[in-house]
């Protein structure tokens, strides 16, 4: 089986933006992505062990001129409402790109219930959410999440379903 596309495409809008700082916390749904921004000697590519701290990564980032990007999963965005707070009260971009679990084709039950409510939570705390279901429209989905954010500025999610980057399965 061929390797999607749409991670070239994600990265390709990355670049345009001059994005310069990759926060992640390693995901599968995100591999091609992360080796790509690994690859790039205009990119820093920051592994996190917890999301929340990608989001303070960005801010000081920003800060010094920075621009940046998030990349997790849905399950980590419980991880991040205290810390969603920094960019809102201090008006800093903030741009997250959340591979989706917990919907389409979902084997692993643990998955459910933040991916069901990843979208309500993150407006909740005042993120706009904007959402990205097909390969085709990645790249205007990731011009059009940037633009908000570092134009913005704003606290912006770009979710990635589970359509999109395929289900998983531990099953060979």
């Amino acid at each position: 089986m061929s390797e999607p596309a749409w991670p070239s495409d994600l990265f390709a809008a990355l670049k345009r933006w001059n994005i310069g700082l990759v926060a992640h916390v390693p995901d599968a749904g995100h591999k091609k992505l992360i080796e790509m921004c690994s690859s790039d000697n205009a990119m820093q590519v920051a592994p996190l062990a917890t999301e929340e701290d990608g989001i303070a990564l960005l801010a000081g980032g920003s800060l010094g001129g920075l621009r940046g990007a998030l990349l997790m999963q849905s399950s980590g965005v419980g991880n991040c409402i205290n810390m969603l707070g920094l960019p809102r009260i201090c008006r800093l971009p903030l741009l997250m790109l959340i591979t989706m679990r917990g919907e389409w084709g979902e084997f692993n039950p643990w998955q459910v219930s933040m991916g069901q409510a990843t979208e309500e939570t993150l407006k909740a705390v005042g993120v706009i959410v904007q959402r990205v279901d097909k390969a085709e429209d990645v790249a205007a989905a990731v011009e059009s999440a940037a633009r908000l954010a570092f134009e913005g500025p704003n606290a912006v999610a770009l979710l990635l379903g589970q359509r999109l980057i395929g289900s998983k399965s531990f099953a060979k």
